[in-house]
């Protein structure tokens, strides 16, 4: 009781903060910046640019005295002090500057580049939006993607309060940094469920983190499904059965893993927590269970590899990518992945385009231009760099950039699908319709899976091809049931990210616990010893369980 009475306490001060934010945007206007960045949330958007600048974008222009990730040159070589009044006059398309980090930046000429179009840009045109810019991008992200021309200067000090971004109350940061503090003791999280409520709480019900984090495509059906999927399996107690030790650990790619799950490629950590991807790094590492890095993740590369060293020993990192239509950049990406230590590939192919995630336009809509008859969503703005035209025959072009390493095709739905990612030599497939967040009619993984053993059985317990499964999974029976229906293992995303959100590497922690206990659990009550002893017959459907078909 005392954990919901904290939960609808933070539910209540976040939804006031929001109140008192949009009042703020009415009686001030879009306009103005100091207005805007106090609400941080909800009506006003609280980034500069919509999607991050990728990992796989390298400098637009190569200049020999620019290194990737260099930091600006500091004050008093080459570049001037600029005042704040001369940065408020740069606030059109003929004249764009901003403000991040205390560095001026002229992005007049990028405004068309921009994968989240020119508009958002705009409206924060001539300001400081470091707060809206450091939550999604990677570090020295407009050093990669800028020449040093466009580095105008750096901000007069003595001048930079009137470009606050804060107004007269706290900042977006300071609310959500006040929300965290006042969290229950991580012990009172006792299963997934309760990082969904407390991420909700912690990150407000109409902000830009927990609409993106939460959104899924249409009426959410897609999402609904995924986890309704697991109560049309039931589980075949065993009695009588040595159980006083279990083990739960496994192996991915040859390689043994802790628990027979992993760290889903959720992009934009940083959105609920500073740390963003390095606290999953990090708990990936402390609990020995691999972490999937995404292509839009806010954290640099680096930064996550450098993470993934510790006491404990390496985290494994497989690189999820996002196949841009400049393929160079892609190769880029690739081989700055391989060389710091990523040991697989999971190609995305799900995505040609993003979803109708509503949740993430309502949140983005002030953005809505009539003429254009567009919304400048998070998500939209995320896949507007891909290669719509990805096909099949495009896996010798990634084999090639990597002979020796595993390729995993991530946002398989059918058997068909996993069939020919098997006869193009790919290693595995991850079943998943994108967390419902694609196409809403899509079947639920779960569902996928079963019809895969019902008409390619051949697939299933291949030693030369693995199933996972994402999407859905929110209990220790969930994985188990995966397990006896033969999957190799399970991905989980945003009970990572809520976590994440709330604890930082803690939190990713204490999910891993929660599963650890409720897997052994379930494995002890069906009596399996080991993961390689949950088996079909140890699951059975539901009568009437249509959905799944009529066995397994």
């Amino acid at each position: 009781m005392l954990t919901r009475r904290v939960f609808a306490s933070l539910r209540a001060a976040a939804a006031g903060a929001q109140r008192r934010a949009y009042g703020t945007v009415q009686r001030g206007g879009m306009g103005r910046w100091g207005t805007a960045a106090a609400v941080g949330t909800g009506a006003v958007a609280f980034t500069l640019f919509s999607s991050p600048l990728l990992l796989d974008a390298p400098p637009r222009q190569s200049h020999p005295d620019a290194s990737a990730g260099a930091p600006p040159p500091e004050e008093g070589k080459g570049l001037k002090l600029v005042s704040a009044d001369e940065v408020k006059k740069h606030n059109s398309r003929e004249s764009c500057w901003v403000v991040v980090g205390g560095e001026v930046w002229d992005v007049t000429d990028f405004l068309d580049h921009h994968p989240g179009g020119s508009r958002i840009i705009l409206t924060h045109a001539g300001s400081d939006v470091t707060s809206l810019f450091t939550p999604i991008h990677p570090p020295h992200t407009l050093e990669n993607n800028l020449s040093p021309s466009q580095h105008v200067g750096t901000l007069d000090p003595s001048t930079a309060s009137s470009l606050s971004p804060h107004g007269a109350g706290p900042s977006e940061a300071e609310l959500v940094e006040s929300r965290r503090r006042a969290l229950p003791p991580l012990g009172a999280m006792i299963n997934l469920d309760d990082f969904d409520r407390a991420a909700e709480g912690v990150l407000g019900p109409q902000s830009q983190a927990w609409a993106y984090y939460r959104s899924a495509a249409d009426d959410e059906s897609a999402y609904s499904r995924n986890r309704a999927a697991f109560s049309h399996l039931l589980l075949l107690p065993r009695t009588l059965v040595p159980v006083s030790k279990v083990d739960a650990s496994t192996c991915f790619l040859g390689q043994k893993t802790s628990l027979p799950i992993f760290i889903a490629p959720a992009a934009l950590a940083k959105l609920g927590h500073p740390d963003g991807e390095v606290n999953l790094t990090r708990g990936a590492r402390r609990t020995g269970i691999v972490q999937g890095v995404s292509s839009n993740a806010s954290c640099s590369l680096e930064e996550m590899f450098e993470a993934a060293k510790g006491e404990e020993g390496q985290a494994r990192l497989w690189f999820q990518l996002y196949v841009n239509r400049d393929r160079k950049k892609s190769e880029a990406v690739v081989k700055k992945a391989l060389a710091g230590g990523c040991s697989a590939i999971l190609l995305t192919v799900d995505a040609p385009v993003g979803g109708k995630r509503e949740r993430d336009l309502r949140v983005k809509g002030d953005y809505f231009d009539a003429s254009l008859g567009e919304s400048e969503s998070v998500s939209g703005a995320q896949f507007s760099y891909l290669d719509a035209d990805l096909q099949w025959s495009d896996l010798a072009w990634l084999k090639s950039l990597a002979p020796n390493t595993p390729i995993i095709i991530k946002g398989i739905a059918t058997p068909q699908d996993a069939q020919k990612a098997y006869e193009h030599g790919c290693a595995g497939v991850i079943l998943s319709n994108h967390g419902g967040r694609q196409l809403d009619s899509a079947p639920a993984p779960l569902a996928t899976l079963l019809k895969i053993r019902r008409v390619a059985p051949e697939l299933v317990d291949n030693p030369k091809f693995e199933i996972y499964l994402d999407g859905g999974v929110r209990r220790g029976t969930d994985v188990v049931k995966a397990l006896c229906a033969g999957a190799r293992g399970v991905a989980l995303g945003r009970p990572f990210l809520y976590s994440q959100s709330c604890y930082g590497s803690d939190g990713v922690v204490r999910v891993f616990q929660i599963m650890k206990e409720e897997i052994e659990l379930a494995m002890r009550l069906v009596g399996a010893r080991t993961v390689d002893e949950l088996r079909p017959e140890m699951v059975e459907l539901l009568e009437g369980g249509k959905l799944l078909g009529r066995g397994i």
